[in-house]
């Protein structure tokens, strides 16, 4: 299959070195790379909550999935 890639020059040329030094082509260095990273998944992160204290000593737990809907919502609101 044919696609294309859009690098960073500085990248790309430490691809086009790499594979050099390794006899490949930088289509074969880049497939390398991806399987490699495909196969390496990292681990889930353990599940955790957070507890804070609000208004009056209020304890309010915070679900991991709370956390992660708010840094959403935070990136949404950046403008990019």
């Amino acid at each position: 299959m044919r696609t294309t890639l859009v690098l960073d020059d500085a990248l790309l040329r430490q691809a086009k070195r790499r594979a050099a030094e390794r006899d490949l082509t930088v289509s074969d260095l880049v497939n390398e790379a991806l399987r490699e990273s495909l196969r390496n998944v990292s681990p889930a992160a353990l599940p955790f909550s957070l507890v804070t204290y609000g208004q009056a000593g209020r304890r309010v737990r915070h679900e991991a999935a709370d956390l992660a809907a708010e840094l959403e919502d935070e990136d949404r609101r950046r403008p990019g």
